[in-house]
């Protein structure tokens, strides 16, 4: 198995961390708070993004990034590409509905870039058919959220132990199937038919920072990229963060 890449440091500054497909920065948040300094790059200009920010195609700048050696400034690189393409809400209700539009898989291309930084790396999806490993999965309730937003990680170049995994306390408040059940979670995503409202979605992901609805159902909880981002420090440094 490959060896973790260790994380370059200098005394008195935190490792920096790339951020691509970064919109509103739930995960630059997380890894912030794990011990990273955070650049981030998007596509569409996102000015509640709490951290440096790059307006750019993010293959295009990841593999500019490593044409001009410039990606040896980063210890590591967190990805969240867009998740239409293979989301289990895509391929299933709105498929079977004749609903959207077709979407680009951009993942393989995204992991060839990614392991030609021979950095550590993530790769972060929902539950789906997107090609990604399961390496660790994330749940709300594992942090005591007030949404389960179930998320699986690649780990590339490294590795971390998969949380263990409570059980739910309940349904997920709204209408399911023609059925409307309360609970102690919301559904971060939509509207209507029971589904988190704006002030309800910064509350249970804690993201108070942006109040723009496509952000929020776009985004991870910062808890989980902490946990992701504690792991990776820990894993190559050999200590914890």
């Amino acid at each position: 198995m490959t060896q973790p890449t260790p994380i370059r440091r200098v005394p008195g500054h935190r490792p920096l961390l790339l951020d691509l497909f970064c919109c509103a920065g739930g995960a630059a948040t997380g890894y912030h708070r794990a011990g990273f300094d955070v650049i981030g790059v998007d596509i569409t200009d996102r000015p509640n993004y709490p951290f440096t920010f790059v307006r750019a195609d993010a293959l295009e700048y990841l593999a500019a990034l490593i044409a001009s050696g410039e990606i040896g400034r980063f210890a590591a690189v967190h990805t969240s590409p867009p998740c239409q393409a293979g989301c289990a809400l895509t391929i299933g209700t709105n498929k079977a509905r004749g609903w959207g539009r077709k979407h680009v898989q951009l993942i393989p291309e995204l992991r060839t870039l990614l392991d030609a930084t021979g950095l550590p790396y993530v790769i972060e999806q929902p539950n789906g058919k997107a090609p990604v490993r399961r390496d660790v999965w994330l749940c709300g309730e594992m942090f005591h959220l007030g949404v389960l937003r179930h998320r699986n990680f690649e780990l590339g170049r490294w590795t971390m132990p998969q949380p263990t995994h409570p059980k739910h306390r309940g349904y997920v408040r709204g209408y399911r199937h023609g059925v409307y059940r309360d609970g102690p979670y919301v559904a971060p995503y939509g509207s209507g038919g029971g589904k988190a409202t704006v002030p309800e979605m910064q509350e249970a992901m804690g993201i108070p920072w942006t109040d723009v609805r496509e952000e929020l159902t776009e985004a991870i909880p910062p808890a989980f990229a902490q946990r992701i981002g504690t792991g990776l420090i820990t894993a190559t440094l050999g200590v914890a963060a």
